[in-house]
Parts: C-alpha cells; sequence; structure tokens
C-alpha cells in the first residue's frame, strides 16, 4: 500500500512556464530524464498507468498561487477538476496567495467545502515570506477551522529569484508554538538545517517531515547531510516521514526502489511509504 504525497500531472494547468524555478530544471536533469524514460511525464494515460501499476491508494496533487510575487498559478479548480475526473485515487491540496488577504482566506474555504480539496500547499520562497509572517496566521486558523493539513516548504530551494532563508525551519517551530495542533507536513526534509528540523518536529507531535524532491538513497550516503534523518527516521520519528517521489521530478518507481535499498524493517517502511500519510489525511483505515 503507498501514498505518494507530491505529484504533478501531464494534464492542462498543470505546467504553465514558471521561469523562476528554471534553476530546478538544471539541478534535477538527471532524475527528469529518467523520469521521461517512462514516457509518463508527456502522455497522461502513462501517467495514470503508472500509479495503477505500483498499486498508489492515493496520489497527492498540491495547486500553487504564487501571483503576486512571480505570475504563477496552479488553480485549485484545475487540481479539483483533475480528482474529479479520474477518481478517488488523487487527492488535492489548495494553493492560495496570502498576499491577497481576506480573499484568499475565502478561496481557501471555497476550495476545501465546494471544491472537494483536503490540505493546504504553501510554498514560502515563492511567496516570499517565513513560514511566521502575519500574513499566513488567518490560513493557518482557518487550517485548524476546517480540520485540514498544510504542506510548508521546507529547506533549501534552487529558485535563484528568492532567498533560500524561507525555508529555515526554525520559523515552522515558532508557527507550531503559535498554533498547536496544527497539522503540518514540512517538505522537502529541510537540507542544510536537517538536524534543525529533526529537533522541531521532535518537539511537536503534529509536525511530519516529507522525503520528496530528495534523492532517498541520500540518506544512507555519507557525508550527505540526511544521514541523521535516515537515524531518527527509523527510531523516534518513524511515525513522522511521509514519502513523496515530487514526480516528474523522479519517478516513483525509483523512488521507491531507493527507500528499499535503506534497509528499513517491514512494519517502518510500510510508516513512511503510506500509514503515516494516512494519518496525517485522516483516511480511512485499510484491511
Amino acid at each position: 500500500m503507498l501514498i505518494d504525497f507530491s505529484s504533478r500531472p501531464p494534464a492542462p494547468g498543470f505546467n504553465a512556464a514558471a521561469p523562476h524555478l528554471q534553476n530546478y530544471r538544471r539541478i534535477y536533469a538527471a532524475s527528469e530524464t529518467r523520469s521521461a524514460e517512462t514516457g509518463a511525464t508527456a502522455d497522461l494515460d502513462a501517467y495514470l498507468s503508472l500509479y495503477e501499476e505500483i498499486g498508489a491508494r492515493h496520489v497527492v496533487l498540491k495547486a500553487r498561487d504564487v501571483e503576486t510575487t512571480f505570475g504563477f498559478k496552479i488553480a485549485n479548480e484545475t487540481v479539483a477538476d483533475f480528482c474529479k475526473a479520474q477518481g478517488p485515487r488523487y487527492l488535492g491540496f489548495a494553493g492560495v496567495d496570502p498576499h491577497k488577504g481576506a480573499a484568499a482566506v475565502a478561496e481557501f474555504d471555497h476550495a476545501i467545502r465546494t471544491l472537494g480539496l483536503c490540505g493546504l500547499n504553501i510554498q514560502c520562497f515563492e511567496l516570499k515570506l517565513r513560514p511566521n509572517d502575519p500574513l499566513l496566521f488567518p490560513l493557518y486558523e482557518k487550517a485548524l477551522e476546517l480540520d485540514v493539513p498544510v504542506n510548508i516548504h521546507c529547506g533549501i530551494n534552487f529558485s535563484t529569484a528568492t532567498p533560500m532563508s524561507y525555508g529555515r525551519p526554525e520559523y515552522i517551530d515558532e508557527v507550531m508554538v503559535a498554533f498547536p495542533g496544527l497539522r503540518v507536513c514540512a517538505s522537502p526534509p529541510g537540507w542544510p538545517w536537517v538536524t534543525e528540523l529533526i529537533g522541531v518536529c521532535w518537539r511537536h507531535p503534529t509536525l511530519h517531515i516529507g522525503v520528496l524532491a530528495v534523492r532517498p538513497k541520500l540518506l544512507a550516503k555519507p557525508h550527505s547531510g540526511y544521514e541523521p534523518l535516515l537515524q531518527y527516521g527509523r527510531s523516534i520519528l518513524k511515525d513522522k516521514i511521509i514519502f513523496g517521489s515530487s514526480f516528474p521530478m523522479m519517478s516513483p518507481v525509483d523512488a521507491i526502489a531507493e527507500i528499499d535499498a535503506l534497509g528499513l524493517d517491514v512494519a517502518t517502511r510500510q510508516k513512511w511509504l503510506h500509514d503515516n500519510a494516512a494519518r496525517f489525511l485522516k483516511l480511512d483505515s485499510v484491511g
């Protein structure tokens, strides 16, 4: 059983030009080339078949609204329409622009109550806001009211159009202190502040770490900086790790193979690949 917490389909509305993210294509060139070999990066049927073949219970797609800062948007309606068209395997997170004030809160409420999305995606480096910025507080309050989880970008970003400092885990710590009980996934997993993120996650019961947009094999690679995540992720944080392939950055088949090469015990592997995400998303248990 598998839940992929991060994927982007080759469908209209999901792949608009994003000049501020072009440096990502350089960084992820090798992984994206391997993904392209599956055919799923360009063909929707191949994409859908890929998740059918690997037995994915759910695949999470995320909207983004950074119109104020970069003129870029993956609309909530686009994500909701895809999920409705392709069935219950696909779940959507809303994206709203906090720079739009009360309108953003209303749009978030509409995305959950009316469109049927199930969480909120906040890309702080694209919004040019720290996670603890007061502009985001009304959205956190609304997430608590709606009882839905929040994904917050954490760690380095590769856009040279915005600083990487927005991804410091210490800012998420302040969010968790201010909004106890808020369900948050910090993803990617905090590099180069991995140990800082581990400490923050250890402190807060409802904070999780998303292992996505990173090659899982790096968790076992000496001097990568990710080694502590594997150490803690197989012990005191084993109930806090959530898997995502970040397709098309990486094929889910390759990502799962690299997870399997980490030497996790069967129970911990199940937690990483399914159970932790299922609990985070408040999904019904499966037999």
